[in-house]
């Protein structure tokens, strides 16, 4: 699906009932609403959050004389009056106070998609290993066949929230693919931990330029697999659209169609890399992390209506979700979480396979006994300019079409504030930053320079 023009994508979905008292300066003001302001005033829960502590502070000073107060804002301007309400009026204390005053979930029984792949180990092991119930929640997580499934079942609502790629937040927020429906990221789950696998008949292949023809599967279309699988072949010369095939397969599947000769390789999560060469039917050609340190891959999502409905409840599967992510972050818990994740109804999957992923001691079907220990990582930090290079490769390859306002969707999607806020209040340390540049197979992305980044591509559509 391509997407002409990209004004804010929350506007078509997000209801905010406009009155006399909902707090913005055109209603404080006693002014009415246009077009133009409404779909300004479409915002993130941040700022909502804002604009109900100023209408507080507001309503404190004049009661309930609406003639006063709008008389008061009409001679001062919307923009004098926040100021003054700053100068006399901790905000930012506030909102800290009203965030650490949160109450008991609202809801505590929960429905939590996961796809089983070792991207998933913290909202997986987050159930048996009680970081849900420390927080109030009884959540349930749903094992669930490919990412088509989990997308729909969240937009359904079968599902609260679900662990997804981190581009889908993204794609599902714009209508790439989807009915267009504002969605949130607040955490990440895992960086880096993926790998191009090749079948064994390959293996006097191993140089790129010599996969023209080749099939490779990937998991799904607005997935990290399917672009940096695309970034790496192009820098070799392919074209991913003309000189190879790409094949959107479940990531259970991926093995069997190695093993059937359909795949001739794949780009995919593991344990499922690692399985291949456990089968003796493939071998690993690169891990993901060689192509970009630190990349993101998967992580916790939830339509924007989850937050804005049940805050407590959020605020408690947030805390859940980044604190499991930090326990999962050290490497003295790997083989604890490995044993925790194989069962059936999880990952089912032997645990000598989970912990050659998570351990980084594994065989790579080659021959070798790689000691990689970050070769799959856990940070929940999710960068703002992580999602802006994610929206570079969506239009680079056609995904979406027109103008981008990159950094407007990366920020109202990619919730920083929010994860910092829970990682502080866990005692954690997050940046003070959310912009940084990145590197790629050795070049630089400079997220404020994003349209100038896909134009110097070579090889692609955007």
């Amino acid at each position: 699906m391509t997407i002409k023009s990209l004004g804010n994508p929350f506007s078509a979905k997000t209801d905010l009932r406009h009155g006399a008292d909902c707090g913005c300066d055109t209603c404080l003001s006693g002014h009415g609403h246009d077009k133009d302001h409404i779909e300004a005033t479409q915002m993130s829960s941040e700022d909502m959050l804002d604009r109900a502590i100023e209408s507080a502070v507001v309503r404190s000073v004049f009661g309930q004389n609406d003639i006063s107060r709008r008389s008061f804002m009409g001679m001062m301007g919307g923009g004098t009056m926040a100021a003054a309400l700053a100068s006399v009026f901790p905000m930012d204390k506030a909102k800290a106070a009203i965030l650490d005053d949160l109450g008991a979930p609202e809801k505590t029984d929960l429905n939590i998609g996961f796809v089983p792949i070792t991207c998933a180990t913290p909202i997986i092991m987050a159930q048996p290993m009680g970081f849900y119930e420390r927080y109030g929640l009884n959540a349930q997580v749903i094992k669930t066949a490919g990412w088509a499934v989990a997308r729909d079942k969240s937009l359904s609502g079968e599902y609260d929230a679900s662990h997804m790629l981190t581009p889908m937040p993204l794609a599902m927020s714009l209508g790439a693919g989807s009915v267009a429906t504002p969605y949130i990221m607040p955490a990440v789950e895992n960086i880096n931990g993926q790998a191009i696998v090749l079948s064994n008949e390959h293996l006097d292949k191993r140089d790129p330029k010599q996969w023209k023809g080749f099939t490779f599967g990937v998991p799904f279309e607005y997935s990290m697999h399917n672009f940096l699988l695309r970034y790496y072949v192009a820098e070799f010369g392919l074209d991913p659209d003309v000189d190879i095939q790409i094949r959107v397969v479940p990531p259970p599947e991926m093995v069997a169609n190695l093993r059937a000769g359909n795949l001739d390789g794949y780009l995919s999560p593991d344990p499922f890399n690692q399985r291949a060469v456990w089968e003796g039917i493939g071998f690993l050609h690169t891990l993901t992390k060689d192509i970009w340190e630190g990349h993101p891959c998967c992580a916790f999502a939830a339509p924007l209506s989850f937050a804005q409905e049940l805050p407590n409840t959020y605020g408690a599967l947030l805390k859940s979700i980044i604190d499991a992510t930090q326990f999962a972050s050290k490497a003295e818990n790997r083989k604890e979480i490995s044993a925790a994740i194989a069962p059936t109804n999880y990952l089912n999957q032997p645990v000598p396979v989970i912990e050659q992923v998570l351990t980084g001691t594994y065989a790579d079907g080659l021959g070798e006994v790689k000691q990689v220990p970050d070769r799959i990582d856990f940070d929940p930090f999710p960068w703002h300019s992580m999602g802006v290079w994610i929206l570079t490769q969506m239009k680079r390859w056609g995904y979406i079409e027109g103008d981008v306002d990159y950094s407007k969707v990366a920020e109202e999607v990619y919730l920083a504030a929010d994860c910092k806020k829970v990682m502080n209040d866990l005692g954690y340390e997050a940046p003070d930053i959310t912009y940084k540049s990145h590197t790629i197979m050795g070049k630089t992305f400079d997220p404020a320079e994003p349209e100038a980044y896909v134009s110097s591509f070579a090889i692609g559509k955007g």
